[in-house]
């Protein structure tokens, strides 16, 4: 994994806007479960080209196929994989609990996205004997990227881990979360390892380690949702022991919305067990006003010498683009607040397309906010070196 040597290297966490055609299309095949049409393969082809161009125009160095060829960051696996079915819905956050009105607010935003909050569920063993859709994804990614006159640094792209699935699709057939758990590391492995096999960081979606203590386990005790988060990073160490740690970035955030977040955990609780996760790098949430003074942290719970920080420099949930120098500013603070420059490349909070339809940000202000996130780098970088 590249270091940022000479300068603060900028990626993202995934996702990117997907042009309305395509978004259409793509509920369409998860409602049914269709095979993908001619007609969505043409318009995941150009999506995937023009999100490359896009992020080398904005001049992110690293960069992915923007997730355009799926329906949601989790969700996207139901397609792709036996014993999923019907529908069921997720728990209700303690945000949209304790705030109805915001609730309705967010109800309306997302009244023509795919499924988020009633999702399929596991209703037999879950086996992923096909890799075609997998292969495709990374094969096409990799042949648009080659056919550009320019190149990233690197290229990454980003698969759902175990836990976030767990999570999301609802256990109907598996009798603990624990064999639920265990069953999706074992199959999910052969996705990472398909990705890895392609020459691409693999990076691991996990807002469930954060995420999920004011939904899925917002009835259990901090000590309890610890416990959760090492069983879920066991199941991600499982899943990743044939891949370098050094090929591998694990994203973790509070979930990709401008809700109020006051029941978020906070990162200090958490910190150190994410630690234990056998990655290259961590990718966490610290531009937006519920965690960007948690960038500190790192001085007291120092980074272990083998790992990256990704942190996210760029709101992902709201309009504002930001100014370029408040980008260096918040680069230099995290930069001394780990200590060392080489290990600190400048990121996004989450995703901008998360499910398709949901989107929170305009596209045309996604690439300015990416094109901010570059310049801010560049102002940072004249000043760390």
């Amino acid at each position: 994994m590249e270091k940022s040597d000479n300068r603060i290297l900028t990626t993202h966490v995934g996702s990117l806007p997907r042009v309305s055609a395509l978004r259409e299309l793509l509920k369409e095949r998860e409602k049914s479960s269709q095979e993908i049409s001619s007609e969505l393969r043409d318009l995941i082809e150009n999506a995937v080209s023009m999100a490359v161009d896009k992020q080398l125009e904005s001049g992110i160095d690293i960069g992915n196929n923007g997730e355009q060829p799926r329906v949601g960051f989790s969700t996207y696996v139901t397609a792709r994989m036996e014993g999923f079915g019907g529908e069921s819905p997720r728990p209700e956050s303690l945000d949209l609990k304790e705030y109805p009105d915001y609730r309705e607010l967010l109800k309306n935003k997302r009244r023509t996205s795919s499924r988020i909050n009633v999702t399929a569920t596991a209703r037999a063993a879950i086996k992923y004997n096909d890799l075609s859709e997998a292969a495709d994804e990374c094969d096409q990614f990799l042949r648009l990227t080659a056919e550009k006159a320019k190149s990233f640094t690197e290229q990454f792209m980003t698969a759902a881990s175990p836990g976030i699935i767990a999570t999301t699709m609802m256990n109907k057939h598996y009798d603990s979360h624990e064999n639920y758990l265990s069953a999706l590391a074992q199959e999910m492995r052969k996705e990472y390892e398909l990705i890895h096999s392609r020459g691409l960081l693999l990076q691991l979606d996990c807002p469930d380690l954060a995420m999920e203590r004011s939904r899925f386990f917002q009835d259990l005790t901090l000590k309890e949702f610890q416990n959760r988060v090492e069983l879920h990073i066991d199941a991600i160490n499982q899943a990743i022991q044939n891949i370098p740690k050094e090929r591998i970035r694990l994203h973790v955030c509070w979930g990709n919305t401008d809700s109020p977040h006051v029941h978020d955990v906070p990162l200090k609780d958490i910190l150190p067990l994410l630690y234990k996760a056998d990655v290259g790098a961590l990718s966490l949430e610290l531009a937006n006003p519920r965690h960007q003074h948690e960038y500190k942290l790192f001085k007291s719970h120092p980074l272990p010498p083998s790992m990256l920080l990704l942190p996210g420099i760029i709101d992902s949930t709201i309009n504002y683009v930001e100014h370029p120098q408040v980008v260096a500013d918040r680069i230099c603070q995290v930069v001394d607040s780990v200590g060392d420059r080489s290990r600190v490349i400048a990121s996004t909070d989450c995703g901008f397309g998360t499910f398709s339809g949901s989107e929170a940000v305009a596209a045309t202000v996604v690439w300015s906010k990416l094109g901010a996130l570059t310049e801010g780098a560049a102002i940072a970088s004249k000043q760390l070196w």
